[in-house]
């Protein structure tokens, strides 16, 4: 049961890209060998991307750990304080366990409750909305927020039409028990008949891979269906919550493609200059997006104390979601 006096705030975050940074030159220099053709010109019309980063010894609880540390540092708490792990993940290190029970231990963190969320691009969403409701109901004072991907482990790099879209990296949050609203209200969905517009559709048998492991994405159709649903999602959330547009300082959107984040923003009539877009220097890291940007957007000053932020989601599944906090 939640309780009437009990709210969940943002108190920190934390954010972590790995190796250097590489560039469309760069990764076209290494795609050439493989018979694929792209230049810097074609990535950047295409989905505004400059740089990407790719984990060469750091798996995907790696990258989480990174970034945690600097969520928790940053919150001034101990790390003994955390009363919730969850990672949002579609790029876990092993079947199992999961990512957050790994970054439990590799943290130092005993006897809470870790686990997973996969919800692909939505995961950071979905697993800030369940951290809030464990604040809320009294659970847990304090939780650790994770999105993290090693995206390059499922990338088809013979395939231009999706590597050159994505990168790995990590952002994470620390969420706490608070006596003023926080976190305002969310909206999460999710339509499965539209899965195979995006998806990764291999599965293990005996040990061995079966099917395609590998990205694969219908790019007009989740260009339109993702510029759809948020937009919807946007102004039902807002409906709901009995919030004006013009009361958002600040839209943080999943970073995938600029010509996305750019749509719902011309959709929905935000002013440019309200839109954090971090897709340039980190491509789209799936669940880690909205914390990296997030992550920058706190880092350089933007997002202030009172400002209020929409956040919003979409990824294969079909899922999308939308979430309005305070600071």
């Amino acid at each position: 049961m939640l309780k009437s006096n009990i709210f969940s705030k943002v108190v920190s975050t934390g954010s972590f890209l790995p190796g250097k940074a590489v560039t469309n030159s760069d990764l076209g220099s290494m795609l050439q060998g493989r018979g694929v053709e792209i230049s810097d010109q074609w990535i950047q019309e295409r989905t505004g991307i400059l740089t990407r980063h790719f984990s060469d010894i750091l798996d995907t609880s790696g990258l989480a750990f990174e970034a945690s540390k600097k969520a928790i540092s940053n919150s001034g708490l101990k790390r003994s304080e955390i009363g919730l792990v969850i990672v949002a993940t579609t790029t876990p290190d092993k079947i199992f366990p999961s990512i957050a029970c790994q970054l439990q231990k590799n943290l130092g963190i005993k006897e809470c409750p870790a686990f997973d969320v996969q919800a692909v691009c939505t995961g950071f969403l979905y697993a800030l909305t369940i951290a809030d409701l464990f604040i809320r109901s009294g659970q847990t004072k304090h939780a650790l927020v994770t999105g993290a991907e090693k995206l390059s482990k499922i990338v088809n790099w013979e395939d231009r039409s999706t590597c050159v879209l994505f990168g790995d990296g990590a952002g994470s949050v620390i969420l706490s028990q608070s006596e003023t609203p926080g976190i305002l209200n969310s909206n999460l969905c999710a339509d499965g008949s539209f899965m195979e517009m995006l998806h990764a559709p291999g599965w293990f048998h005996d040990g061995l891979v079966k099917g395609t492991p590998f990205i694969q994405m219908d790019g007009k159709a989740v260009f339109k269906k993702a510029v759809e649903v948020l937009s919807k999602s946007a102004v039902q959330l807002l409906t709901d919550s009995g919030i004006e547009l013009t009361e958002i300082d600040w839209y943080v959107p999943h970073q995938a493609n600029i010509r996305i984040i750019r749509g719902v923003g011309k959709k929905l009539e935000l002013e440019s200059s309200k839109i954090v877009e971090t897709v340039q220097k980190h491509a789209n890291t799936s669940a880690a997006s909205i914390p990296l940007a997030l992550d920058t957007a706190f880092s350089d000053g933007r997002i202030t104390e009172k400002d209020k932020v929409l956040l919003q989601g979409v990824g294969g599944g079909f899922t999308w979601g939308s979430l309005i906090f305070t600071v």
